[in-house]
C-alpha cells in the first residue's frame, strides 16, 4: 500500500461527515454502516495473544499496539481507546469519498456538516448513491473525483477500531497511518481540511521515522524506508505546489474566456505529467505515486491530493528549527494554530516558518 496510501486512505472520514448528510436516507445508511463496524470490534490484545490468529496478522496487530503506545507516551497524542480494537470488514473498501471542484477556478466544492464545518469531500457507503451525486455535480459544471478509503477517524468521539483494509499496508505505512489518524483525535480545526490533513501527514510520517529509528536503529531498513517515504512526500508536495501555482495564474487571467481557460488547462496538465514522468518519478525513493498519471487530471483530483501535501515544507522547517524534536514541534504548531482564523499564517510566524 506504500505508493498509494493517500489514495486508499484518502481523507479522514469523521463520523459527522458520514452521518451528517442532507437526507434522512443518507443518515440512516451511514449510521447503519458505522454501527456494523462498531459491532464487530474485537480486542487487538486478545487477538495478538490468541494462538489461532495467523502469524502475519498477529505481527501486524502487535505493531499497531506498539505504534499506539508510542503515539501516547512519546508523541503525547490523545489516543483514548482508539485502535485497541479490530473490525473485520466484508470488503477491502471502507467507504467511497467524493470530491468536486470548479472547473475554471482552483476552488473546491464543499459540504457543511456539524462539528467539522465545511469539508471538501463527502463519504458514501453506496456506489449508486455516489454516482447519483456525481451526475448532479457534473450537470452543474463541476469536476469530480471518486475514490475508496480504508481508514477513518471520528475525531475522538468514539473509540475508533482498526479496520481490516488497513492491514494491507506495509509496516512503515501501517505505523504512519495509526499515528496520522490518532493525531486527528488530538487536533482538528473545523473548516480547515488542508491544514488538518497536511499536518497529520507530517506528524504521521515523522512519527513513523522516530518509531522505527528508535526501535530498530538509525541504520535499519525500516528506519531508512520511513525516511525515504517522507522525502518522497516532500518532493511530491513541492511538485504539486508548482503545478497549482501555474493553474492559479491561468485561472486568474482576465484576458481569457472560461472556455479558453479550460482548453489551456489541459496543456498545463499535459506538461505536468511530462515533468512528473521525466523529473519527479526518477527522484522518488520508495513511492511511485502511480495514480497521478493513471487518474485523469482535473481540479477535483488535484485538490483532493493536495490536501495531504500543502506546505509540508513549512512543517519540516519548524521541525528543524526545533532541533528535530517532534513533540516540541507539534506543541509549537498547535499552540500557534489553535483558534487562528488562518492556521497556516499563524504557523508561519514560528521559528523556521519562513
Amino acid at each position: 500500500m506504500s505508493s498509494e496510501r493517500r489514495t486508499l486512505r484518502a481523507l479522514t472520514l469523521a463520523l459527522a461527515v458520514l452521518v451528517g448528510g442532507c437526507s434522512p436516507l443518507y443518515v440512516l445508511r451511514a449510521g447503519y454502516e458505522e454501527a456494523k463496524i462498531l459491532s464487530r470490534r474485537q480486542s487487538i490484545q486478545k487477538l495478538v495473544e490468541d494462538p489461532s490468529t495467523p502469524p502475519e496478522r498477529r505481527a501486524k496487530l502487535s505493531l499497531v499496539l506498539q505504534a499506539r503506545t508510542f503515539a501516547d507516551r512519546e508523541l503525547k497524542l490523545k489516543v483514548g481507546e482508539s485502535y485497541t480494537t479490530f473490525s473485520q470488514l466484508d470488503s477491502d473498501t471502507l467507504a467511497l469519498v467524493l470530491s468536486a471542484a470548479h472547473r475554471d477556478r482552483f476552488r473546491a466544492h464543499t459540504w457543511w456538516f456539524p462539528i467539522v464545518g465545511h469539508v471538501p469531500y463527502k463519504g458514501f457507503f453506496s456506489e449508486k448513491a455516489a454516482r447519483r451525486e456525481i451526475r448532479k455535480l457534473e450537470e452543474k459544471g463541476f469536476d469530480t473525483y471518486l475514490r475508496p478509503t480504508a481508514a477513518f477517524s471520528t475525531l475522538g468521539w468514539f473509540n475508533d477500531p482498526l479496520v481490516s483494509p488497513v492491514l494491507r499496508a506495509d509496516d512503515v505505512d501501517l505505523v504512519n497511518t495509526v499515528i496520522h489518524e490518532l493525531f486527528h483525535n488530538t487536533f482538528y480545526a473545523a473548516g480547515e481540511a488542508a491544514f488538518n490533513e497536511s499536518l497529520a501527514n507530517f506528524v504521521g510520517a515523522r512519527g513513523a521515522i522516530e518509531f522505527f529509528c528508535r526501535r530498530d536503529g538509525p541504520d535499519s531498513a525500516p528506519c531508512r524506508a520511513a525516511r525515504d517515504a517522507w522525502d518522497d512526500d516532500l518532493l511530491f508536495g513541492a511538485f504539486l505546489s508548482g503545478m497549482v501555482r501555474e493553474l492559479e495564474a491561468l485561472y486568474g487571467r482576465t484576458d481569457l474566456t472560461r472556455e479558453q481557460k479550460l482548453v489551456q488547462r489541459e496543456e498545463v496538465f499535459r506538461r505536468a505529467k511530462e515533468r512528473f514522468t521525466g523529473e519527479v518519478r526518477p527522484r522518488l525513493k520508495v513511492q511511485s505515486f502511480a495514480s497521478f498519471t493513471r487518474t485523469p487530471l482535473n481540479n477535483a483530483t488535484l485538490i483532493s491530493r493536495r490536501l495531504y501535501y500543502q506546505r509540508l515544507d513549512l512543517f519540516e522547517g519548524i521541525f528543524r528549527a526545533h532541533g528535530g524534536d517532534l513533540p516540541r514541534t507539534v506543541d509549537a504548531i498547535l499552540g500557534a494554530a489553535r483558534g487562528a482564523e488562518d492556521p497556516y499564517a499563524a504557523v508561519e510566524g514560528l521559528p523556521g516558518g519562513r
